[in-house]
């Protein structure tokens, strides 16, 4: 799930942007302000955002008005939101340089919104917010270390003095490490082992068999053992039992 705080004094702008992120995900819940009052409310709520909308004239009657810039330093002032990805909207050129240097936007808009500029900024946004939460191993290869997202792996084997990763792509041969080290690095609740020489992502189980002891996973052709020692806690992990 992800949060957008929109700043828009305008009611017709301010719908018209809601609306246009609600086409993108229902993963979002969007939060409007019409002024600084309520802003601030939110801002100051229990809730947390994760990327904002404002736009920087809230004041058109007066000239210069720099209103959502000056809320953006508000933001900014909140060690929670140092770095959160801020979005400046105007219908006036000439602001975007200071808005940029001093607050470090994360991108301009210019009014009226554009349904694929709108979709372009959200969606780069929660691309970063999901690969931020999506857990992830090191391991070493060639001396250099490689990042590798759990939910990319499907299996994996033993080979001679390593293991080998299979991932949705491509296979990663990775030396010096065990199966049984490699258990310690994955995240318990969604890898198991099901043999001594394989361990299996459970999310990634198109269909097992224990009557003749071999496990598919999604993607591959190849039938992956199950150990004898290995058949209660196969049958207990894929029957989602606790111990």
């Amino acid at each position: 799930m992800a949060r957008i705080l929109i700043l828009e004094d305008e009611i017709e702008s301010r719908k018209a942007l809601e609306k246009m992120i609600g086409k993108i995900s229902a993963e979002i819940t969007v939060d409007a302000a019409a002024d600084l009052a309520r802003a601030r409310l939110l801002l100051s709520s229990a809730v947390s955002f994760d990327l904002f909308f404002l736009d920087v004239n809230l004041k058109p009657e007066e000239l210069g008005d720099i209103s959502g810039i000056r809320f953006a330093e508000e933001i900014r002032s909140r060690r929670q939101y140092e770095f959160t990805p801020l979005v400046m909207v105007t219908s006036v050129a000439g602001l975007e340089m200071e808005a940029y240097r001093r607050l470090h936007c994360y991108q301009y808009v210019v009014k009226p919104y554009v349904q694929s500029d709108v979709e372009e900024v959200v969606k780069k946004v929660l691309f970063h917010l999901h690969a931020k939460n999506r857990s992830f191993i090191i391991v070493k290869r060639n001396g250099i270390n490689y990042k590798i997202f759990c939910d990319e792996i499907m299996f994996c084997r033993a080979i001679p003095r390593g293991v080998c990763l299979f991932l949705k792509n491509e296979q990663i041969e990775v030396p010096y490490l065990s199966i049984h080290k490699l258990l310690e690095k994955l995240p318990k609740e969604a890898f198991f082992q099901c043999h001594r020489t394989f361990v299996v992502n459970r999310n990634a189980v198109k269909y097992y068999d224990l009557v003749n002891q071999v496990i598919q996973v999604e993607g591959s052709s190849e039938w992956i053992d199950i150990g004898v020692t290995f058949k209660p806690e196969v049958r207990r992990v894929l029957h989602g039992e606790s111990q």
